[in-house]
């Protein structure tokens, strides 16, 4: 048995390990770098294994940088099978023809950028993927999941995917291996949410295990509690209504734009916002991803179940509006006033939000506010770590607005969450700290009891 790592080592972005067992090889995820153009280089680079020689590819949630680099895989030959719950193959479709559509737009960029420098423009700039790739790759999705219900993918390897309570339709990994004679029990905790956040249900328990592979992104610290967090929320738009200005939240497509649609149907229900005059939400694919989510109530936790058996749609709200075409988009800049405007991407790298910002962030009635992790890099981690003018679109734009971090509304679990999700699994053997950053991996193994921590390096490989 042999484990291998091959995205989000050392780092946040680009999960992707591979496990070799019983003549079987199993890629769990395989995501897309995100971040600064060095990260970004690094999706074209080799995935440091065989895309043929891969059997089964295990997708624990469709989030960007778990999913994202699947039409490459494909591409490259990748003709085994993808397994995962339903609701993950919706989304994960809605991700990755997303992200194709990026990468032919990138590429455009690119060779108009080429020509106007006078390179060599008779150079064609490939795309990562296509949309025709990405279209291709949903044919390897195969036998769905079920949250607790054991599959055996071949003889010796059974799989159990538990709910992680991130993202609609996430899950943590449970393998149970048996190669000549010698048994061990492997666990991937894909990214883990927390407890006690709506629309979800909590994350499973998990079963006692000999390995664990375990997501680190908040281990150095612990998140504001959610509800001084939603009154931080309703505060800093009705003040921002009060100036007159808008407010601009860079929103994920999945999870958090659901989140915040909640919360804002509740606020105005509960009369505790009361000043905003419209809401818009900005993006296409959180528009397409919030209609997934209502097609999928077996997910939701018992408080939203009651709202949608009382008649009601949980992620709508007076005053709403979805804005999927680019004209309707541009019109919203145009408003000075009384505007909540949610648009992704919530990094800031891409989307439509960067036009809001260009037309926002200079103004000193206006707010942004943050609710989600900022890789180091991106354009959203600038702004909140205090930068006086950022880069947008070839200009440079004064920071002037109100800027807000709340980390109440994070989909991951912070320090506690993840330390009580560890000790459920026993004393395991040896622990892998992924998706994390170095010094916060540093800080959460120092935490770590009873288990060996271990660090692992990109393409490093490791006997079980």
């Amino acid at each position: 048995m042999k484990l291998s790592f091959h995205g989000a080592d050392l780092g946040v972005t680009g999960s992707c390990h591979l496990l070799e067992c019983c003549g079987k090889k199993i890629l769990i995820d395989c995501g897309l770098y995100q971040g600064g153009r060095e990260l970004v280089e690094e999706n074209s680079e080799p995935f440091g294994f065989e895309p043929g020689e891969i059997d089964y590819l295990l997708l624990t949630h469709a989030h960007l940088d778990h999913c994202g680099r699947i039409p490459l895989l494909a591409k490259r030959g990748f003709q085994g099978e993808i397994i995962t719950l339903s609701a993950t193959v919706e989304l994960a479709r809605l991700v990755m023809l997303d992200s194709a559509g990026l990468q032919e737009e990138e590429a455009r960029y690119q060779q108009r950028r080429a020509r106007r420098r006078g390179g060599d423009h008779q150079k064609r700039i490939e795309p990562l993927y296509t949309v025709l790739d990405a279209l291709n790759s949903l044919d390897y999705f195969g036998r769905k999941a079920r949250y607790e219900q054991p599959m055996e993918l071949a003889p010796g390897i059974t799989a159990t995917y538990l709910n992680a309570g991130h993202i609609l339709g996430s899950a943590s990994i449970f393998l149970e291996l048996e190669e000549k004679g010698r048994k061990h029990r492997l666990l991937f905790s894909g990214d883990l949410g927390y407890s006690g956040r709506v629309i979800l249900r909590d994350p499973t328990k998990p079963p006692k295990a000999d390995t664990v592979v375990m997501e680190s992104t908040y281990g150095n610290r612990l998140h504001k509690q959610l509800q001084p967090s939603i009154e931080e929320l309703y505060t800093a738009i009705n003040e921002t209504m009060e100036r007159g200005g808008n407010v601009i939240i860079p929103t994920f497509a999945l999870e958090r734009a659901q989140e915040l649609l909640y919360y804002l149907r509740e606020g105005i229900e509960n009369k505790k916002l009361a000043h905003f005059t419209n809401v818009f939400l900005d993006s296409p694919m959180a528009i397409s991803a919030t209609r997934i989510f209502e097609r999928h109530p077996e997910c939701y936790d018992t408080e939203t179940l009651k709202v949608s058996d009382d008649g009601s749609n949980p992620f709508s709200l007076p005053a709403l509006h979805f804005t999927r075409e680019t004209a309707e988009s541009m019109v919203i800049n145009q408003i000075d006033s009384g505007a909540v405007i949610m648009a992704g991407s919530g990094m800031c790298t891409g989307g439509r939000v960067r036009h809001h910002l260009k037309h926002n962030l200079w103004r000193k009635e206006c707010s942004v506010i943050f609710v989600g992790y900022a890789a180091r890099g991106t354009l959203a981690r600038r702004i909140i770590d205090g930068a006086e003018t950022v880069r947008i679109f070839g200009e440079e734009i004064p920071v002037r607005s109100s800027i807000y971090t709340i980390g109440g509304f994070s989909a991951h679990a912070d320090q506690a969450g993840l330390l009580a999700w560890h000790q459920h699994t026993g004393n395991p053997k040896t622990t892998f700290l992924v998706h994390g950053e170095e010094e916060t991996m540093q800080i959460f193994a120092s935490k770590l009891k009873n288990t060996e921590v271990k660090m692992p390096e990109l393409h490093q490989s490791f006997t079980l």
